[in-house]
Formats: structure tokens, C-alpha cells, sequence
């Protein structure tokens, strides 16, 4: 189980770092409007058009990415109190009522969405350069395959974690300085023969 689970991680790393270049992109294509705005007088049609497809393009496929890592903003001042198998039983809860439905929704609307903007190869509205944005339409409904299949990967792990007690290992990039300094407190604990503190 945990092969696929890290498979589809994997999958979600992959496409998320790649998409993540596009911040290199933005940086130059935006540098580059400064230069002509401001230097020679000259601003470009394209650079308000330019910004927002690779903005929008580099957000949509990066949440699949987030959620494998379990980097989401949550509200976890009560979450991170409860032990493993009750924080499971949460999660999986919404992921049935709210997560499953709402990527469902992205999914069959998107599709739709997306396919008429490619059909009708959609231009931007925003400049007179005629910047296609149907590409960017196009990652909607593929958005949201890859956040379902995160999705089922989360929602396995929850199954895990409630059978097991505790949570499955999950691939990582970095780590949090707050959760390396409590996991650092909770070894210090566990040699000192003390209890963490609540909440640690």
C-alpha cells in the first residue's frame, strides 16, 4: 500500500515542482515589463496577461502538490492536540462531505469549461495582444483528476491511521522549523524519561 500511496506523491511532486519553474518565468517576463515601462517608455500589451496565466497556471497544479505534503493551512489549535487515530476520523470526514463532492464539481465543470474555451482557441480580453488563455483553462479539469487521486491517497492513509493508531509515513521536502523543533523537544522527553508538553 504505501508503493502506491507513494506513487501517486510522487506523481503530485513531479507535476508541482515542474509547474514551480514558472515562477522563474514570471520573474523574468515581469523584470522585463519593468525594464521597457519605466527605462525606455515602451510598456508591453502582453505583460498584465502574461502574469496572471502563469500565476493562475502555477496555483492550479501546485494544490495536489500542497495536499501530499500535508501543507493546507489548517485550523490546528484544537487538531494537533488529538491523537493520530481521532485526527484520521476528522480528515476522512471531510474529505467524504466536502473534499470528494467539491473535486467532483471542479472536475465535471471544468471539463466543461475547458472545453469550449479550447474549441473556441479563447483569447484574453485584457490587452489587444490576443494572449491565448485556453491553455490555462485547460489545466482546470486536470487539476482536479490530481487532486481526487491525492484525495484517495490522503483518505487511504486515513484508513491506516485509524486501523493502525498512528500515521503512515508520507514522502517530505522540508520541514516546518516548528515541527522540527517539537520533534526535537519530544526525543529530548523520551531521554529524559518525561512527559512533552501538552501539545507537543
Amino acid at each position: 500500500m504505501d508503493r502506491f500511496l507513494f506513487f501517486i506523491d510522487s506523481l503530485s511532486a513531479w507535476v508541482g515542482k515542474a509547474f514551480g519553474w514558472l515562477i522563474l518565468v514570471l520573474t523574468l517576463g515581469v523584470s522585463y515589463e519593468v525594464l521597457v515601462r519605466y527605462l525606455f517608455r515602451a510598456p508591453t500589451t502582453w505583460a498584465f496577461d502574461f502574469s496572471y496565466i502563469n500565476y493562475g497556471a502555477m496555483f492550479l497544479m501546485a494544490g495536489a502538490y500542497t495536499l501530499s505534503r500535508n501543507g493546507h493551512v489548517r485550523g490546528d489549535v484544537l487538531y494537533r492536540l488529538w491523537k493520530p487515530r481521532t485526527q484520521a476520523m476528522m480528515d476522512i470526514t471531510l474529505y467524504i462531505i466536502f473534499f470528494l463532492p467539491a473535486v467532483a464539481a471542479l472536475i465535471y465543470s471544468g471539463w466543461n469549461y475547458a472545453a469550449m474555451s479550447v474549441r473556441f482557441r479563447e483569447v484574453s480580453i485584457f490587452s489587444p495582444a490576443g494572449v491565448p488563455v485556453f491553455p490555462l483553462k485547460a489545466l482546470v479539469p486536470v487539476t482536479g483528476v490530481l487532486l481526487l487521486l491525492q484525495g484517495i491517497a490522503e483518505i487511504i492513509r486515513c484508513i491506516l491511521c485509524i486501523r493502525l493508531g498512528a500515521w503512515p509515513q508520507r514522502l517530505h521536502d522540508v520541514e516546518e522549523t516548528e515541527s522540527l523543533i517539537l520533534q526535537e523537544q519530544r526525543i529530548h522527553a523520551a531521554e529524559q524519561g518525561q512527559q512533552p508538553q501538552a501539545g507537543r
